[in-house]
């Protein structure tokens, strides 16, 4: 299952990348916001986190203006690792190397498109669970 939220700035990409999930065969659960009416990108960074740590939630997906609000809100959670991507070769890289758990995106940086393929990079690649990659991630545990 995928988590999904957004703040008001992420509310119309949040939509059509639900959307994708669901012609994709994956099942989700929107965590707000629901409208475009101003709200505060923590709280839904919050419950898509607790969403995923818990394990309630394989994967997470938040999204906002930049993706950046919403990375910083949801790695301030125990046991997450969210990225902030724009580009294919990070999506690629961050669930290889640092078996990311929340994508985040920006949408006003990036087109429906674009977001749809980094999407589609983060939930399809595996974590490549090499001994330094492991141990490097336990560190990053310690540090929470």
């Amino acid at each position: 299952m995928i988590a999904v939220g957004s703040d008001h700035a992420g509310y119309e990409l949040k939509k059509e990348l639900l959307r994708h999930l669901k012609d994709r065969g994956f099942e989700t659960e929107d965590y707000g916001t629901y409208s475009e009416e101003s709200c505060d990108y923590p709280d839904y960074a919050k419950k898509v986190a607790e969403a995923v740590v818990s394990g309630k939630a394989d994967r997470g997906l938040l999204v906002c203006g930049t993706g950046i609000g919403m990375s910083i809100a949801a790695n301030k959670v125990k046991g997450i690792r969210a990225a902030v991507l724009s580009d294919e070769f990070s999506a690629q890289a961050t669930r290889e190397h640092n078996d990311a758990n929340i994508l985040c995106l920006g949408a006003r940086v990036l087109e429906t498109e674009k977001a749809e393929k980094l999407l589609d990079i983060f939930l399809d690649t595996p974590f490549s669970q090499g001994p330094n990659h492991v141990r490097r991630i336990s560190k990053l545990e310690e540090l929470s």
